[in-house]
């Protein structure tokens, strides 16, 4: 067996989805089927199963109601049985930051006592979520913040709804009963592109990115959802299959030597062979385009000849090209490219008749770039420790 074909393998805990043994099991992340098993378990007749879960899925998801005293429509008797048994527990969070531009940066504490970052990022005509699906990375890219913090295990599929529902109770997006729906969606898109590789996770983000996809709950179409991946080849096309939302792709380099540095996994799958994979992809999830994502690095991945070879590498996919000027960080070794240099990129990848928008950098004074809102708040329990143990507090 070669390096390219091995079995994925990470050195990550998952935790389990139950409480220790008589502690109660949180819904938020069942599937419809594992809810279900979970509900006549409880003692739930069978013959009323499939009820229940349409009930109990609609107030969690729909409704957003977090207390099973509030489940109106069930009686009072299982309502007891359900809180006796049940919890609906979210993320708990740790620091709420907003932007001068609106951006909403959340740092949220999960099982464990571990930390995770979650951004919404309001536009004119949308309002997009960035949401993670690691505690930490493995990959190590050169230019990311969250590169630079050790993997310490996956999130569940609880921990990754969460996320949603956490950022949908801060922005009041529920409906209310009685009420005219409203029809403007504040949480419209929702992109897998905070900390961590999803593809390294893909059983508990396929089935998170279900339930947001469900119709009876948060209804986001699979076109609303984007994965990013740096190209965890042996996956793309499980994800195509089984989850089949939009791919992102983590590209930001024309040669195997400079990406090689840039994003360490192209030693193990090349850009020959994450190419190779991609060109697929449309066809099997019956997705649109492919969005090849460019972090513009000064004087490393810049050029004409960068812009040009990029155009030849992806003939043939339908694509488009976000470029995305360095969110510089403390201590990165990369330099943002000038305005001038990115546009003149652009230029060109827009004349080859690809869609090349310039991401406009959000956020910056809330450290909005991934991994940088949670190694500001370490660095500054560390420092109260410090203090507290030099004065003998």
């Amino acid at each position: 067996m070669n390096e390219a074909t091995a079995p994925i393998t990470q050195d990550v805990v998952t935790i389990p989805r139950k409480l220790p043994e008589g502690g109660r099991v949180n819904l938020i992340g069942l599937t419809r089927d594992e809810l279900r098993d979970a509900l006549v378990a409880a003692g739930t007749p069978e013959k009323q199963a499939k009820m229940r879960v349409g009930q109990v899925w609609q107030w969690i998801y729909h409704w957003g109601v977090r207390d099973f005293a509030g489940m109106s429509n069930l009686s009072k008797d299982y309502r007891a049985l359900l809180a006796d048994r049940f919890e609906i527990l979210l993320p708990e969070v740790v620091t709420r930051q907003v932007s001068a531009d609106g951006t909403r940066k959340y740092l949220l504490r999960i099982a464990g006592g571990h930390e995770v970052e979650t951004v919404y990022i309001p536009e004119e005509n949308r309002g997009t979520l960035c949401i993670s699906s690691q505690v930490g990375c493995t990959l190590t890219c050169s230019f990311c913040h969250t590169g630079t913090q050790k993997l310490v295990r996956n999130l569940t599929a609880g921990e990754i709804v969460g996320q949603v529902l956490v950022a949908r109770d801060d922005l009041g997006e529920w409906p209310k009963p009685g009420e005219p729906k409203n029809e403007t969606r504040l949480v419209s898109n929702v992109v897998l592109m905070g900390m961590g590789e999803p593809l390294y996770n893909f059983e508990n983000v396929r089935n998170a990115m279900k339930i947001v996809m469900d119709g009876e709950g948060l209804t986001l179409s699979r076109r609303r959802i984007t994965l990013s991946t740096s190209g965890v080849v042996p996956e793309i096309a499980r994800c195509a299959e089984e989850i089949g939302c939009l791919l992102a792709v983590s590209f930001h380099a024309t040669t195997d030597e400079v990406r090689d540095r840039l994003v360490p996994i192209n030693k193990r799958w090349n850009i020959e062979t994450l190419l190779g994979a991609l060109r697929d992809y449309p066809r099997l999830s019956n997705s649109e385009r492919i969005t090849f994502e460019y972090v513009m690095l000064k004087g490393v991945n810049d050029s004409d000849a960068d812009a040009r070879r990029l155009v030849k590498l992806i003939a043939g996919i339908p694509a488009k090209i976000n470029l995305i000027p360095f969110n510089e960080w403390p201590g990165s070794p990369y330099e943002r490219s000038d305005w001038e240099r990115i546009e003149a990129f652009a230029d060109i990848i827009y004349k080859a008749g690809y869609a090349s928008p310039i991401r406009t950098p959000r956020g910056e004074d809330i450290m909005a770039a991934c991994g940088q809102l949670k190694s500001a708040t370490e660095r500054a329990r560390k420092s109260r420790a410090e203090i507290a143990a030099e004065t003998g507090l």
